[in-house]
């Protein structure tokens, strides 16, 4: 288990209020419940990261397709969608018992 890092915020006086409210109601302390929001924006912002970092690498995937696609006159396909029709005859395949 982590120990805890001492830290202090300062916070406006509604904000303070809600906290204590929702902590005296669910009978933990408001270091807990700001811990828990933080754990919560943390791993909200992780989430958003991978996704940007993600839509890049798709964005470049992109944009050297479309390279190659003008330098070598490559055939324009959709690898998902025909990965997806074998996927479907497959499983049609398996629904008939030909599998």
């Amino acid at each position: 288990m982590n120990t805890p890092d001492r830290g202090q915020i300062l916070l406006e006086s509604e904000q303070h209020q809600a906290l204590a409210r929702i902590a005296e109601q669910e009978g933990r302390t408001i270091s807990d419940l700001v811990r828990e929001i933080v754990e919560q924006h943390l791993a909200e912002r992780c989430q958003q990261d991978q996704q940007a970092t993600a839509l890049q690498a798709i964005e470049r995937l992109t944009q050297i397709r479309t390279r190659l696609q003008e330098e070598r006159g490559m055939v324009q396909t959709d690898p998902l969608a025909g990965m997806r029709a074998e996927w479907e005859k497959d499983v049609e395949r398996t629904w008939q018992g030909d599998a």
